[in-house]
């Protein structure tokens, strides 16, 4: 069970009770909570990364950009990459390109060079060796890039918010 299933499972009573609305999200000027709101949504939906295959591609893609936000935000680019989110990094930087984050999906990319030919691997454990083997020098870099990414030369949210509206009938 993912880390963020248990999280999230106490939600599950007010999930059922609460009729998502996707409308009423999406013309929300509470763009913040809109997110927040359909982030738990498709966590649901996927069990939390565990059922990936039950998501259409818009819903993975923003799916693979709210868990980057939110393991940059939380410990940086050195816990994105340990953390199984860090599995989905190739994705990533397809949803970011798809939502037209480009200056974010740089900064990641620029994150993932310091993996050996770019490569990160879906594998943690084999991961995780690698994290371990570059961190002295990858953390430096990281730093740094989480600096550049804090600064939101994109806005996530409201591109988030723009790719839900472009791909509706995907995320009923």
């Amino acid at each position: 069970m993912s880390f963020f299933k248990k999280l999230f499972d106490g939600n599950k009573a007010n999930q059922e009770n609460k009729k998502f609305n996707l409308e009423a999200l999406l013309t929300s000027p509470d763009t913040n909570s809109s997110i927040i709101e359909l982030d738990d949504y498709i966590g649901g939906l996927c069990s939390y990364g565990d059922a990936l295959e039950k998501l259409t591609l818009p819903q993975k893609y923003f799916y693979f950009n709210q868990n980057l936000e939110r393991e940059v935000n939380n410990g940086g680019f050195n816990q994105y990459f340990i953390n199984s989110s860090g599995e989905f990094a190739h994705e990533t930087l397809t949803s970011l390109r798809s939502i037209g984050a480009n200056k974010t999906a740089s900064i990641l990319q620029d994150a993932m060079a310091q993996f050996p030919d770019s490569l990160v691997p879906k594998d943690r454990a084999v991961r995780l060796q690698i994290v371990v083997q570059i961190e002295e020098v990858a953390n430096k870099a990281w730093d740094e890039l989480d600096k550049k990414f804090f600064t939101y030369e994109d806005n996530l949210s409201d591109l988030a918010i723009h790719y839900v509206k472009q791909n509706k009938s995907d995320f009923k």
